[in-house]
């Protein structure tokens, strides 16, 4: 362990901190209001670390490369970084973060020797690696980060799903939320309008197929994927006897589908945070077939409401903790 003094200066001579110090100066002033940053490779500050990183990664897996302009190996490794970034095409976002000019984020990030990465996913830390690996290897490792990502169920980059809704929104106002995602609700594709007929006059299967068509159409539509998930949803709970249902899971609380039950009972109910809750404590005391169950279930539950839901952003990170 590092003395809690520990400084990343010790070979630096002053010009290098006073190159540092401008920096910092400059990023500060063009900070702002912290508005999260553009593109596939963004500078990050002190200032903005948590809207550009810790947010985003809520629906984005985000890595950070942290570097500075004396150390020779980030000169190797970061070009690597910026190109996959670029190639990735919103897949994951790439984070830069100049540890000279932001020695309080470094010293947080524990970082001791660079050039170091890490990836960030549903606002946790999840993995990493020191030094300039070669691209092959940097890319066996982005493929790790990204089934850690598949496994916390975060909304596919480049669908829109983030710009679909609006955490801030009436949770009830469908119209709303489309309107998020197409402009406005009068264009609507037209398996909108038949899933909401169907479901008007009961039919549960139809709407499912409505759905479906239209995520053949258009894959990973967010608003198709909530709908087939409220559907789904509504079928499940609908066949159950809920009294039952809940007597089972109280009397058997190591049955893992007596408490996906009712954990879709209470969401069909407006208890989202009973129902996360419930799965997460399942997770928490088991292992195997049964943790991964649960975990497949809670996160078939968060595509039912916005990704920016705060439920759905606590859920995801305490999911992280307990999976990684």
């Amino acid at each position: 362990m590092q003395p809690r003094d520990f400084s990343l200066y010790g070979a630096v001579d002053l010009g290098a901190r006073q190159a540092a110090a401008q920096r910092r100066q400059q990023a500060g002033q063009s900070a702002g209001s912290a508005a999260p940053s553009d593109g596939a490779v963004i500078e990050v500050t002190e200032q903005t670390f948590n809207t550009d990183v810790v947010e985003r990664s809520r629906t984005t897996p985000v890595i950070i490369d942290l570097w500075a302009d004396w150390c020779g190996p980030c000169k190797q490794l970061s070009p690597v970084l910026e190109k996959l970034a670029t190639e990735a095409d919103g897949t994951w976002i790439l984070a830069k973060v100049d540890v000279d000019a932001n020695p309080q984020l470094a010293a947080a990030l524990q970082v001791q020797s660079i050039p170091m990465v890490v990836a960030v996913v549903g606002g946790q830390l999840v993995d990493g690696f020191l030094g300039a690996m070669p691209e092959a290897q940097v890319r066996q490792w982005l493929g790790q980060v990204l089934a850690i990502a598949e496994k916390l169920g975060l909304a596919p980059p480049g669908t829109g799903a983030a710009e679909a809704y609006d955490a801030d929104e009436d949770e009830g106002d469908g119209d709303a939320a489309r309107a998020g995602r197409y402009g406005d609700a009068d264009q609507l594709p037209p398996a909108f309008e038949q899933a909401r007929t169907a479901m008007e006059r009961g039919d549960l299967d139809g709407a499912a197929r409505a759905f479906e068509e239209q995520l053949a159409a258009s894959p990973g539509d967010p608003i198709a994927k909530a709908g087939l998930a409220q559907v789904n949803l509504i079928r499940r709970v609908s066949s159950y006897d809920q009294a039952r249902a809940r007597r089972e899971a109280a009397e058997r609380p190591g049955d893992v589908q007596a408490q996906i039950r009712v954990a879709d009972i209470d969401l069909a109910s407006g208890r989202i945070e009973e129902a996360f809750d419930r799965l997460l404590g399942v997770i928490r005391r088991t292992s195997g077939e049964d943790r991964e169950q649960a975990r497949a279930h809670l996160v078939t539950l968060f595509d039912i409401l916005p990704p920016r839901d705060p439920r759905v952003s606590k859920a995801r990170s305490t999911l992280s903790a307990l999976l990684f």
